[in-house]
């Protein structure tokens, strides 16, 4: 976005805060800098810093000590509520204010897809005047994510909020369904599932700070070993959600949600291989390495798809145990196209464009100069273009071995991004176009590849 607004002479610097804690803060620095920001100015971003409590050992609220350290406590960061606090206490809100922001984005770091539906959402907060926007999901009874409900107290009130996903069973038998947290007639729940992705307006959102400091309700969140309830699976700690806001909010404030259906925007990345592997076998949503990875090249598929483009159907493979959807593998920079319109431009006769199984395609650099009118891609496909490269494929066949995924070896080394997922990638063949030179270029199979 800030590379469209750059190209039509007009200058946007859009500011990116992270919440991190004294567990996460030095590893989140070195990758920013590392990575050069990822092309951000480093005065974009802003690293808040929550602090950490006492975690406790049992009901009796006993404090727990450090496996490592008998003479200190064992410690966690307070919960993603404090992000309310830190943003209004840092002063950062009041600095985005000041340049003219008039929308915040909250997003859960573990969801690559976070991005793809905020045009929509922004357009169904500005129409209606929310001044928080849940984006939701479908959500299969049973599935660890909240609900978004409206709860009505017997005094009259009401609130539109979310309620955290090992509350919802109690509560729905305590008041409209005996049952409890089951399915509708369409086989998912009857409420919304609440992804963690809240869209708040400035103005509002700063004034209701300075009133109430970004304070959040506590609670305690205890996995114990069984039913009696009675000892914790692991120290639990005091903690706060930052998708409780709406709490603090006026009785007249205007809040909804936008449910998603029919497309990719929520795989978030947050069971270990192990739980994955567990979830899988019952047949639950996995929500591991896996699954987050073959979802992100299936939401950028659904996109093509959209457009005309002629893929296979999807299929279940299994990788290192974790079933996991496999498309196309297909990652496309997003200078391709922010919106639909835009990649169907670039994909003016997409009935050309086919992907067999099991292929890759990864187009990345400035993409804005490049058009796609036929394509047949069986195997793995790289393109790259630099800044000013104006780029026609008018006819390309790609046919080779391609990429593959395979199992990591028992006791193979390999890097932590690797082991979280279990297997590996094999580059067993590819095509390779870059283009490093600014120029008008036609790739034609028939003619080779001329400059123009």
């Amino acid at each position: 976005m800030q590379t469209r607004a750059a190209m039509s002479g007009s200058e946007l610097k859009l500011p990116l805060a992270i919440m991190v804690s004294d567990d996460t803060a030095p590893r989140t620095e070195y990758l920013l800098k590392a990575n050069d920001y990822f092309g951000l100015a480093p005065e974009q971003v802003t690293i808040l810093k929550q602090e950490k409590v006492g975690c406790l050992i049992d009901n009796e609220a006993r404090l727990a000590l450090d496996p490592t350290d008998k003479f200190n406590l064992l410690t966690k960061p307070h919960g993603h509520g404090d992000v309310h606090f830190l943003l209004h206490s840092s002063g950062t809100l009041k600095k985005w204010q000041q340049a003219g922001t008039k929308w915040v984005y909250f997003m859960q770091d573990t969801n690559s897809l976070v991005m793809k539906v905020l045009p929509a959402c922004l357009g169904v907060s500005k129409a209606l005047s929310l001044q928080v926007n849940s984006v939701c999901v479908p959500r299969a009874p049973g599935e660890a994510i909240g609900c978004l409900m409206a709860l009505l107290h017997k005094n009259g009130s009401k609130m539109t909020v979310n309620v955290e996903y090992n509350q919802i069973d109690a509560l729905l038998k305590a008041t409209v369904e005996e049952r409890g947290d089951v399915c509708g007639e369409d086989g998912m729940s009857p409420w919304p599932g609440s992804i963690n992705q809240l869209l708040f307006a400035l103005e509002p959102y700063l004034t209701n700070l300075d009133a109430t400091l970004g304070k959040m309700p506590e609670f305690v969140n205890p996995k114990y070993t069984d039913r009696s309830k009675t000892a914790f699976k692991a120290p639990t700690r005091l903690e706060c959600l930052m998708q409780d806001y709406p709490k603090s909010m006026p009785k007249d404030a205007r809040v909804g949600f936008c449910t998603v259906k029919g497309a990719l925007t929520f795989s978030p990345v947050k069971n270990n291989l192990a739980e994955a592997r567990k979830k899988s076998g019952a047949g639950e949503p996995t929500h591991s390495a896996a699954s987050g990875e073959a979802d992100y090249y299936a939401a950028a598929c659904e996109t093509l798809s959209a457009c005309g483009v002629r893929l296979p159907q999807p299929s279940t493979v299994s990788r290192a145990g974790v079933e996991v959807v496999d498309m196309p593998r297909v990652v496309i920079d997003p200078s391709f196209g922010l919106t639909l319109s835009e990649w169907k431009a670039k994909l003016p006769s997409a009935e050309k464009v086919s992907l067999a199984p099991g292929s890759t395609l990864v187009l990345k650099g400035d993409l804005s100069g490049l058009c796609i009118e036929s394509l047949t891609l069986q195997g793995a496909l790289v393109i790259s273009l630099c800044p000013g490269a104006k780029v026609t494929l008018k006819s390309l066949k790609a046919s080779n071995r391609g990429w593959s995924f395979a199992p990591l070896r028992e006791a193979e080394e390999a890097s932590e991004a690797l082991k979280i997922r279990g297997y590996t990638l094999h580059k067993d063949g590819q095509r390779e176009l870059r283009f490093d030179k600014p120029g008008e270029f036609v790739v034609d199979d028939s003619s080779g590849c001329a400059l123009l």
